[in-house]
């Protein structure tokens, strides 16, 4: 009988294997035209075995911000606290898009088809996203500026937001275009999130002019 940590490795590898043939589909057809049929022949499972572990395409884009999730926080412990924010920034965001990396083209065909369908981009930015800049801070050990902390998170929303469309198109093995573009903007975030930290309601609409002017 397979122990429990067995059943979660393979249901871990299982579901890994269903998230690459999502985004392979997506690469070549666009991810508007796959459908969970194609997914599921794709990858050799019934819908039935499917829906066990993605219930809908949107299910599916959440398990892919999960892996992300998981890679950012892997990297996270006490030791580095002593780092420079810029640093301990630059790492967990470079964790995340490694991450997203093996599945980079279909990404890209995802992003693409959201302006057919804006639905899928609000859920993931009101839900997984969200979420995901609140474990991004905590992965890079910065600590919440309580009221103010939904300006913190759109502060770091936007810096990954300009480097992910960089990194969108960044064919280069070393990532050279993207570490650049993200090692500029926290460059300017810095002086941003040292303004919001002393006056954070008055300095969010520079927040949005000065990093929006990185992409």
């Amino acid at each position: 009988m397979a122990s429990k940590g067995a059943k979660k490795k393979s249901t871990v590898s299982l579901e890994k294997r269903i998230l690459h043939a999502a985004m392979s589909l997506a690469a070549i057809q666009g991810w508007r035209d796959t459908s969970m049929n194609d997914i599921a022949d794709h990858t050799g499972l019934p819908l039935t075995e499917l829906r066990k572990h993605f219930a809908s395409k949107h299910a599916i884009l959440t398990g892919l911000v999960r892996i992300a999730d998981d890679a950012v926080l892997q990297g996270s412990d006490a030791s580095i606290d002593e780092e420079p924010v810029h640093d301990r920034l630059f790492d967990v965001i470079m964790r995340r898009l490694d991450a997203l990396s093996p599945y980079k083209k279909g990404v890209a065909a995802v992003v693409r088809d959201f302006r057919y369908d804006p639905s899928y981009l609000a859920c993931l930015a009101v839900g997984p996203m969200q979420q995901s800049l609140q474990w991004m801070l905590e992965a890079a050990r910065i600590q919440p500026w309580g009221i103010a902390t939904p300006l913190q998170q759109k502060g770091l929303g936007l810096v990954y937001l300009a480097v992910f469309r960089i990194w969108l198109n960044d064919d280069d093995e070393d990532q050279a275009k993207t570490m650049a573009a993200l090692d500029k903007a926290l460059n300017r975030a810095e002086s941003i999130l040292s303004a919001l930290r002393r006056d954070p309601l008055k300095s969010s609409q520079t927040e949005q002019q000065e990093v929006a002017g990185e992409e």
